[in-house]
């Protein structure tokens, strides 16, 4: 009698994505499983998606601030891009509650015009799709700059008001680590983003791993958000089939990931949550840079969770508005 060959589940991400040993994935109600809390909307700001690859359909959600925002004296705005988190494996460009409450946030304070990018997810498109997505991006802002230079037919929104010259690359989570890729590919040459210019970048919470474990992995800190369990096992649904944490687009620094000395990295600012199974990744991903001698900001906050930022509201993401809004406006 043969054996019983129907596909059977090897990865259940939190009920939401299951990987069967088929290869193929169901994916659940991300939004019915975990339920945005309501936040209210913030007075003056405005939001539209447009789409910036046909082919896939893949979209960018654009906020603006209200009409009142001061920009550089001639109503310009400095261009912050935003990818979302959760692992390569969940998330949305258009995630509700206090991750569109955040963005709104950002477009208002900073003030920006902030820009959430959809990219693909694994486990249906593993690593690199989701780099090549924000590749893609990118070089789709490169055309609506270069629209706006020879007066061509851009997005509006961006023709009235982006300052191209001050585009900032950001991003939770896996979206920081998403950003590293991108700013390392145009400080090395990989991305002309001309006449766009990359002024800055900045990573919160940065999602970052290794074969090695650190000490915030090895001991971590009580009532984490993220557990060292669950940070391996997206590792393994995101990363390509067979690779380890030592890949390049998880550890920046193993044998194998480009050397960034001679990188031309923009200034950085690297948020680093203190209960955080990943904090000493981050801290050390910021101390390796300042040797090599690029200009890094650390922010930490001892007491906050892995992705504080779109997980709740409070004074923590009060003053990370602030610095947020002193780092754009001091980097030129």
């Amino acid at each position: 009698m043969s054996g019983d060959t129907a596909p059977h589940v090897v990865e259940d991400l939190l009920g939401i994505v299951q990987l069967l040993s088929d290869g193929s994935v169901v994916r659940g109600d991300e939004a019915a499983h975990t339920p945005p809390a309501p936040f209210p909307d913030v007075p003056g700001v405005q939001w539209k998606d447009a789409v910036y690859d046909s082919t896939r359909g893949l979209k960018v959600r654009l906020y603006r601030p209200p009409a009142s925002a001061a920009g550089d004296g001639q109503g310009k705005l400095p261009v912050l891009v935003h990818f979302h988190g959760g692992g390569y494996c969940i998330g949305s460009y258009n995630d509700l509650g206090v991750a569109h409450y955040l963005r709104q946030r950002q477009a208002a304070d900073l003030p920006a015009l902030v820009l959430s990018v959809q990219y693909r997810l694994a486990p249906e498109h593993r690593l690199p799709a989701a780099i090549d997505d924000g590749a893609t991006f990118l070089a789709w802002l490169r055309g609506q700059a270069s629209l706006v230079t020879g007066a061509g037919d851009a997005d509006p929104w961006l023709a009235e008001s982006a300052d191209f010259s001050r585009t900032f690359l950001s991003g939770v989570s896996a979206g920081a680590n998403l950003t590293h890729h991108l700013a390392v590919k145009v400080g090395s040459g990989q991305i002309d983003l001309a006449p766009a210019r990359l002024a800055g970048y900045i990573l919160l919470s940065a999602y970052f791993g290794g074969v090695e474990r650190v000490a915030s992995e090895s001991d971590p800190p009580d009532d984490v958000s993220l557990t060292v369990e669950m940070s391996d096992q997206l590792w393994r649904m995101a990363l390509p089939v067979g690779a380890t944490r030592d890949h390049p687009l998880a550890n920046p620094f193993a044998p194998g990931s480009p050397d960034l000395g001679p990188v031309a990295l923009p200034p950085a600012l690297v948020e680093a949550p203190g209960r955080d199974v990943l904090r000493d990744r981050v801290v050390g991903y910021a101390a390796r840079l300042k040797e090599m001698g690029k200009a890094v900001e650390v922010a930490e906050f001892e007491g906050e969770q892995h992705g504080f930022s779109v997980l709740r509201w409070g004074e923590p993401n009060e003053e990370l508005i602030r610095i947020l809004k002193r780092f754009v406006r001091q980097t030129k």
